[in-house]
């Protein structure tokens, strides 16, 4: 089972693949707490905390591909269970004004009612992306959509 999205991103793509494939650029957009190397082979961790401060929950991802303007691809090593091993890829292209990223969160092994739920925040996190490369403001965790009573 794959999670899929597309949006346009009324920006150049460079500008996108920067969002992307930063440590800088992923906390202005997925969650304020990211570090790590964001380099082929490399390893980032994003951290997830409650508005309170209040830790929820951490993933690790080894940078697979950076491929400038083209690709973004990490491979998930820790976090939730059915994250562990499936990947997740941002395909881009320009396309006039737009640049388009599709993405994908692949290799789940079974549709669970937890990849529904990703699958939206997904697309939230991805709006935070647009917002972020259009107004140079995004909406990253803890200052998300809440989208259930799971986050």
């Amino acid at each position: 089972m794959d999670i899929i999205h597309r949006v346009g991103i009324k920006a150049p793509v460079a500008q996108v693949y920067a969002a992307l494939a930063t440590i800088e650029g992923v906390a202005g957009w997925w969650t304020k707490e990211t570090t790590g190397v964001s380099a082929p082979g490399g390893n980032i961790e994003v951290v997830f905390s409650s508005p309170n401060g209040e830790r929820v929950g951490a993933i690790n991802m080894e940078v697979l591909a950076l491929d400038p303007e083209q690709q973004v691809h990490w491979r998930f090593t820790s976090g939730p269970e059915e994250w562990i091993g499936t990947d997740a890829v941002f395909k881009l292209l320009q396309d006039g004004d737009y640049a388009i990223v599709r993405f994908a969160h692949r290799n789940w092994r079974e549709p669970v009612e937890f990849a529904e739920h990703c699958s939206t925040k997904w697309a939230t996190f991805l709006l935070s992306l647009k917002e972020l490369v259009e107004t140079g403001k995004g909406k990253p965790a803890p200052d998300d959509v809440w989208i259930s009573n799971w986050h």
